[in-house]
């Protein structure tokens, strides 16, 4: 297969667009599971002129026909042998179960193709480093589809506390919770949380990392896994960030709240008329020695009351994004915004929550954090 890092860079800018050297050619991709995700993937795909979708793999070619429709052009088969063969594949997308990802996803980098793998990255954090390392090796994108970050909700967000609009981060405070699906193989933990802690990744600043994290559960359905639980992450400032996560909740909610020392932003994302709020309220702690002595006690603490404003967001499709990056880190060789690292430390996060889990909510620190 071509070096399409390589040969198009040149050619390219960031966005993987055309230059003054001429039109450049769409990247052959391959999808890999017709099941709950992939349709998603095949319809992004087929959209961008990024891309030209060639192959639908899938156990189930009859599904995978289905999917893509009785005039499609796209090969549907059950051989993955074959998509790796192809050699106008330059990319897979995997959107297979988790317990799956490694073989899938290694195959394909060991066949010199590029790789796209839905959340989480894989089963295990052993296994999600055999994938980095070997993309890294290979000089292959190894990208994983953490699609919230996506959002132009995210990307405003991840904009403000980085630019250092909301002050330093005090504490970050996230509820993803609803009715079912309760899952087989997985708790909910794994189910939900990948979701919000990609998100803190995203956003959070290049000097601030989770070093340790304590979780609880319960399983009040008996299902034998946790239906509810609660993560604490600890910060490398000192600062913590909350998740909930539940599949019993009769309402459903998607709420991010972003505190800073200077401002508070609250994100929710089911609000289509105003996903993100910042709010300029929140406490001023005056030092000691700015104040006498006798007013001390009383002025410490003060309380700060102010607007709240809400920000202009454009509405494109997350996945739609993230397909571009794809594209963009392809063609440029550059690492995309959520690589297999950020896939890393979200796997690190979560098989440390699950070592909290079984000693009853013991604090457990994380390889990432060191």
């Amino acid at each position: 297969m071509k070096d399409t890092a390589k040969d198009t860079a040149r050619d390219t800018g960031r966005d993987g667009a055309a230059t003054d050297a001429g039109p450049v050619p769409p990247l052959g991709v391959a999808v890999v599971g017709a099941g709950y995700w992939g349709p998603n993937l095949v319809r992004n795909f087929q959209s961008s002129p990024q891309f030209r979708l060639r192959w639908l793999c899938d156990l189930n070619v009859d599904r995978a026909r289905q999917v893509l429709g009785g005039y499609s052009t796209v090969q549907a088969t059950a051989d993955y042998e074959a998509v790796l063969a192809d050699p106008d594949v330059d990319a897979v997308a995997v959107a297979t179960p988790a317990g799956t990802h490694l073989d899938v996803a290694l195959a394909a980098l060991r066949a010199g193709k590029h790789v796209l793998v839905e959340k989480p990255l894989a089963a295990s954090y052993e296994d999600g480093l055999r994938l980095v390392t070997e993309a890294e090796e290979r000089g292959l994108t190894l990208m994983c589809d953490h699609t919230y970050c996506y959002t132009p909700a995210v990307a405003r967000i991840r904009d403000m506390v980085r630019s250092g609009e909301l002050g330093d981060i005090q504490f970050v405070d996230s509820v993803r919770i609803n009715l079912g699906l309760v899952q087989k193989d997985i708790d909910v933990l794994w189910d939900l949380a990948p979701h919000d802690l990609s998100v803190l990744d995203f956003i959070l600043p290049e000097h601030v990392r989770p070093v340790a994290v304590a979780a609880h559960g319960a399983d009040p359905i008996g299902t034998g896994q946790s239906c509810v639980s609660y993560l604490t992450l600890t910060l490398s400032t000192g600062a913590i960030a909350h998740v909930h996560v539940n599949w019993l909740s009769p309402v459903k909610v998607r709420t991010t709240m972003v505190g800073g020392s200077k401002r508070t932003l609250v994100w929710d994302d089911l609000n289509p008329t105003q996903r993100v709020a910042v709010y300029d309220r929140g406490v001023d702690l005056t030092a000691p020695q700015e104040i006498g002595a006798d007013e001390r006690r009383d002025m410490l603490v003060s309380y700060r009351t102010g607007d709240m404003v809400a920000p202009a967001l454009g509405e494109k499709e997350a996945l739609r994004t993230m397909v571009e990056e794809f594209a963009a880190a392809v063609r440029t060789g550059r690492p995309p915004l959520t690589d297999g690292r950020a896939g890393l430390k979200v796997l690190d996060i979560l098989e440390a929550a699950s070592r909290s889990l079984e000693f009853r909510g013991a604090v457990v620190g994380l390889r990432t954090g060191r």
